[in-house]
């Protein structure tokens, strides 16, 4: 069985970078985004005239991604407003814009290049699908500017104008199914929306399936924001898998377990593990529709440690206390912590010097103890196992214990050769 923990804190090896292809090509290949070191050398224009410095929040808050979306932009702005009420960053309070992506890629890459361009931001924080993440990436890498990414993702991606806060595949996929083979489960059928994500992950998945001895017993997708799923899950129930493995994003996933549990599914007789869906999403499907089902993140609100006490009641007292707290906002929250962390190490707004100081940095999250990766650009980041409750909330039953060092391109697991 592969090793789960990796040494915290261990520095990764260089990865060579090379040019970013197009979105629209990557969600038809289902490819990860290799991206150049001469997008490193653009310099965007920062406003820094004033009092205030500028930030961009760019969030579907409408569409079919705003259920996961908004409660991101929340954590955002309750991290900001922190950081001011401490005195700011390099004393400038940070005033935030925020756009809406509207769940749809071609506004994100319109709303990204409003907010650098015209509003001079000195960073981005948002996105969630990988489809938008690669619908705005040449923009920032053709304006030399930085967005920070607060959501798992399928890996296989490297940009120097992009932090990604969330987990990269070894830090969830991996552990996941490493998880389901500890728990005896020797067949899956693999449920995704139609996109970038949940295309690649699958390819990952079937490389490791394949190199473990586990059958793939179905593979199905529906468009994103689909809400027809009778088929797929009588097809589901059909195959008798000993588990799913789910990637569906959005609302979608109420569609999805209210037919799974049309065909009298239950997560004792096929239980189903989730990577995109946390307590907020749990609150729109339902927990009595969930209760019982696995997900993979590095983060829920019952983590224990008294930084994520705090988090959670600052963030239900800033937005009512039947607000749960979720590993996607988690990551944002995170994410501009860690930014402010940069510039006041690098005593700049500047991208380059923010990009220079960025290696090391570490903040005591929710989550645990967060380093960044200053090769990689990601963070290093414990994954955790959990078990939805019927309170709604997610029981952690696993978890790696120390951080796992970020590797987008799995480099170091055999069964992955060929994938990037």
């Amino acid at each position: 069985m592969l090793p789960i923990a990796r040494p915290p804190i261990a520095r990764v090896r260089r990865l060579a970078a090379i040019a970013v292809a197009s979105a629209t090509a990557l969600a038809l290949t289902a490819c990860g985004a290799k991206t150049g070191e001469e997008s490193a050398n653009a310099a965007a224009t920062v406003d820094t005239s004033g009092d205030t410095i500028k930030v961009g929040l760019l969030n579907s808050l409408s569409g079919t991604m705003a259920i996961s979306e908004v409660t991101v932009r929340d954590a955002l702005m309750l991290a900001i407003e922190e950081i001011n009420a401490d005195g700011g960053v390099l004393g400038k309070q940070i005033e935030p814009i925020s756009e809406d992506g509207a769940s749809d890629w071609p506004t994100f890459a319109e709303k990204s290049e409003k907010l650098i361009q015209q509003d001079q931001v000195a960073a981005v924080f948002g996105c969630w699908t990988s489809a938008s993440r690669k619908a705005v990436l040449p923009v920032f890498e053709q304006n030399g500017s930085l967005l920070f990414y607060p959501v798992q993702y399928e890996g296989l991606e490297q940009s120097p104008n992009i932090f990604y806060t969330g987990a990269t595949t070894n830090q969830q996929i991996v552990p996941a199914l490493d998880y389901l083979v500890e728990e005896g489960v020797e067949s899956l059928y693999l449920v995704g929306s139609d996109y970038v994500f949940p295309r690649t992950a699958n390819r990952i998945i079937r490389a490791y399936a394949e190199e473990h001895g586990i059958e793939i017993v179905g593979e199905d997708y529906a468009p994103l924001g689909s809400t027809e799923f009778a088929t797929i899950a009588n097809k589901v129930e059909q195959a008798g898998a000993d588990a799913v493995f789910n990637t569906l994003n959005g609302d979608s996933n109420v569609s999805f377990f209210s037919e799974y549990a049309a065909t009298g599914l239950t997560a004792e007789t096929m239980p189903v593990l989730s990577v995109s869906i946390a307590e907020e999403e749990v609150r729109s499907i339902g927990a009595e529709n969930l209760e019982g089902q696995l997900t993979s993140w590095n983060y829920y609100q019952t983590t224990e440690g008294a930084a994520n006490e705090e988090f959670v009641a600052a963030f239900q007292e800033r937005y009512g206390a039947d607000r749960p707290t979720s590993d996607p906002m988690e990551a944002a929250y995170t994410s501009v912590h860690l930014w402010a962390a940069m510039v006041e190490e690098a005593g700049s707004f500047e991208v380059a010097d923010v990009r220079a100081a960025a290696d090391g940095i570490t903040f005591e999250a929710p989550e645990g103890t967060v380093t960044v990766d200053g090769e990689t650009q990601h963070i290093h980041k414990t994954a955790r196992i959990g078990r939805i409750g019927a309170d709604g909330l997610i029981t952690e039953v696993w978890s790696s214990e120390e951080p796992i060092r970020p590797d987008p391109y799995l480099r170091e697991y055999d069964w992955a050769e060929g994938l990037s």
